[in-house]
């Protein structure tokens, strides 16, 4: 199941990717996250280990981060977690007067046929948009007020 959640920034691709990128901060910088541990780093990519919550329920997963400032992308790939595999890739656009930001989510979830379509659907729906959305918009008046 592929979704993405997209927003539009009156910042630079610049500014909205210093914030975007620097998840280890984000439990100071969005309300909604728990905490993001440094598990690692091999070269540029580095294994993190995030929390958030979604309006009260917890949830976690480890990713690979690989930041691509030239391409104005950040991707993460799920290790482990519910969501283990799935890949995310914030894409940064310039567009006049800011940046077009979309976060997509590629979620195969490598469960049994019927099991899998509803999980990816609750989980999709769910978790993934609710606390993407809250992402976005707390990035966004961050980057605005910057």
């Amino acid at each position: 199941m592929t979704s993405s959640d997209t927003i539009f920034i009156k910042a630079s691709p610049k500014t909205v990717f210093r914030l975007a990128e620097a998840v280890e901060r984000w439990p100071e910088l969005l309300p909604h996250y728990r905490y993001v541990t440094l598990l690692g780093r091999q070269g540029n990519v580095r294994t993190v280990k995030m929390a958030a919550s979604r309006d009260g329920i917890p949830v976690s997963w480890t990713s690979l981060l690989t930041p691509l400032p030239r391409q104005n992308k950040i991707r993460f790939h799920h290790i482990r977690g519910v969501t283990k595999g799935m890949d995310v890739e914030w894409r940064l656009r310039k567009e006049r007067g800011g940046t077009h930001v979309e976060i997509y989510h590629e979620l195969r979830l490598g469960w049994p046929p019927l099991l899998r379509n509803v999980g990816e659907y609750v989980i999709a729906r769910f978790f993934i948009h609710n606390i993407a959305g809250k992402t976005l918009r707390r990035i966004k008046q961050l980057a605005e007020n910057s």
